[in-house]
């Protein structure tokens, strides 16, 4: 396999993950909203790369739970009890990381001032207060049915429409 492929690979990997787990899309919009928050706050280089961490170990062990998960389904289709042990321990280590991973985001994140830096920012800005607030509407289809969902629902919509222009 050439190193190229091995990219390839990875990143099919992790798009399968966003279209098929709710748990890592919920994953992504948490980022994002950590990444664009952060910018409010006099982190050093030190706590950003702590946070670029924690966001990455949040994340790669949702994508290691997924690929075990799968595995397990696929090996034992039927119910098996130390399949559901492998599995309940792989979403236990998600769960550990992402407790860790909210500790640590309150530990940076909960400094009075970039609070007040970020609060005072969206009040004198409302254009990007409106920003936020579309990100938070197109974030809840996205977390609750996908990229993939939203292309069937808006497929499905659009069909409909069609077809009542044609009926007319």
């Amino acid at each position: 396999m050439s190193f190229f492929k091995g990219f390839k690979y990875a990143f099919c990997g992790i798009i399968h993950c966003i279209k098929n787990e709710r748990n890592m899309r919920f994953h992504t919009v948490a980022a994002l909203y950590v990444l664009v928050f952060a910018r409010f706050f006099a982190f050093s280089r030190e706590d950003f790369a702590l946070l670029m961490l924690t966001i990455g170990g949040v994340m790669s062990a949702e994508a290691v739970n997924t690929a075990i998960e799968e595995l397990c389904d696929r090996v034992s289709p039927e119910y098996h009890t130390l399949i559901k042990h492998t599995k309940d321990a792989a979403a236990g280590a998600v769960l550990i990381l992402a407790i860790f991973a909210a500790v640590t985001g309150i530990i940076l994140f909960g400094n009075s001032e970039g609070l007040s830096t970020m609060y005072n920012f969206y009040i004198t800005h409302p254009l990007n207060l409106c920003g936020i607030i579309l990100l938070s509407v197109t974030a809840i289809p996205y977390i609750a049915i996908g990229p993939v969902g939203i292309k069937n629902f808006l497929t499905h919509h659009q069909k409909h429409s069609e077809e009542s222009k044609n009926d007319k």
